[in-house]
């Protein structure tokens, strides 16, 4: 069995730790979050596949235990499942469940944070496209008509592009936290920056953004690519957090505003009477409370929580002046 098919089973429905243990990493620091993130992008986005083609996927769940009752001996349990017998080789594997459920891995590739009694939520299907494991729908009918659209979830603390309602890619975030969360509603992409400092830098610091894509203009607020992985819950200041990859790929895909001024290329100097609006962007979904939940435990065993997404994206509230303006603006073309 490869390193892809074993992490991709471990992992990719080990989207989350069942609501689970406080050991799990979402209450360590983010320093703890930080790993080779164009070696999880390789992982990620190694396969691509048809869309109909790709299979449905149940999953199981995986307790660790050992007669002991010592969480070091059931973690060394782990990692020999994980690596076929072979503790480094699991250890090895571990990389993508470890940053997919929020969890701290060390230098060594340990996993301290994990022990006894501890569930993971294991796939039946392994080595698939990785929307397999999307908690998103494949399908969007309410997105058919458009050719691109863009969702935030911050209950499952994730995003999802789709091309005329068909799942295109999807990852995590980190979203707000309480005191700055990230505002629900419907916006736009407007402006872009390749890199940028944040105005919330302290004296003397610079925090720098980038892969920067605005959404929220009057308020400052963006998608841009973070030093940490997005593994934490909602952390931040009330942009939008992505692992590299992401952001790279966003910024590429989507496109943004065009005005009197120019366009999203021109970046915040591009700001003027908008004459077409960029891709749409839905923010939805309560914020979520600790570890982010992707799964159900049902009868039969745990089930993926798919996204509730709106026939009419419309029909989400607009979230911004431009929003707002613009549908006044459809509103009085559809009556004339």
């Amino acid at each position: 069995m490869t390193s892809l098919t074993t992490a991709l089973r471990l992992a990719l429905l080990a989207l989350v730790l069942a609501p689970l243990a406080p050991r799990a990493a979402l209450a360590q620091p983010e320093a703890r979050s930080m790993y080779n993130q164009d070696r999880l992008a390789e992982l990620f986005y190694a396969r691509r596949d048809s869309l109909d083609d790709i299979p449905e996927v149940r999953y199981h769940n995986y307790v660790l235990a050992d007669a002991s009752g010592l969480d070091i001996v059931a973690r060394a349990k782990l990692y020999s499942d994980v690596g076929d017998g072979d503790v480094a080789t699991g250890k090895q594997r571990l990389t993508i469940p470890a940053f997919l459920n929020g969890v701290y891995m060390d230098a060594a590739g340990n996993l301290p944070d994990v022990g006894v009694g501890d569930t993971l939520i294991l796939p039946d299907h392994a080595d698939l496209d990785f929307r397999a494991y999307a908690p998103f729908p494949r399908h969007w009918a309410g997105a058919a008509s458009f050719d691109k659209m863009f969702v935030i979830h911050k209950g499952v603390q994730a995003w999802a592009a789709y091309r005329h309602g068909e799942l295109d890619r999807w990852g995590l975030v980190s979203t707000g936290k309480d005191e700055s969360e990230t505002p629900n509603g419907r916006f736009n992409f407007n402006w872009r920056e390749l890199h940028r400092v944040s105005t919330l830098s302290p004296p003397g610091q610079s925090w720098d953004m980038r892969w920067v894509f605005n959404f929220f203009d009057e308020r400052g607020i963006h998608i841009h690519q973070y030093y940490a992985l997005p593994t934490n819950g909602a952390a931040s200041h009330g942009c939008v957090r992505l692992m590299t990859a992401d952001a790279q790929w966003i910024y590429d895909w989507a496109d943004g505003w065009v005005t009197s001024n120019g366009t999203a290329n021109d970046a915040l100097a591009s700001r003027g009477r908008i004459i077409r609006q960029g891709t749409m962007v839905l923010v939805l979904g309560q914020q979520a409370n600790g570890v982010p939940q992707r799964f159900r435990q049902t009868e039969t065993g745990p089930e993926l929580i798919l996204v509730d997404l709106p026939a009419d994206p419309y029909s989400i509230r607009p979230g911004s002046p431009q929003q707002v303006q613009f549908d006044r603006a459809r509103r009085a073309a559809t009556s004339s």
